[in-house]
């Protein structure tokens, strides 16, 4: 699990105001986060499946915040994907 300031520092990084939890790109960032997490997980527990089987839920959770904001706004689109790789998240 993403701990509360983990999660607080990849908020602050994202958010279009200062108040925003939850738009798209701030959602994508903390799944983008915790999807990392679990992949590390599994590297070290290859025969848990059921971690395997959350993981797949969230990625495609993403793929759906990704295709929002694609079909909806393609420059923030561009821009998130740009700015989660330079921070490592993708």
């Amino acid at each position: 699990m993403l701990s509360k300031e983990c999660k607080g520092k990849i908020i602050k990084e994202f958010a279009k105001s200062e108040k925003d939890s939850g738009s798209c790109e701030v959602q994508v960032a903390v799944l983008s986060n915790r999807i990392n997490q679990i992949a590390e997980h599994l590297k070290s527990f290859p025969k848990d499946n059921s971690s395997r089987f959350g993981l797949v839920k969230l990625v495609g959770k993403r793929r759906t915040f990704y295709n929002y904001l694609k079909k909806n706004d393609k420059g923030c689109y561009l821009g998130l994907v740009k700015k989660l790789k330079e921070k490592g998240y993708i």
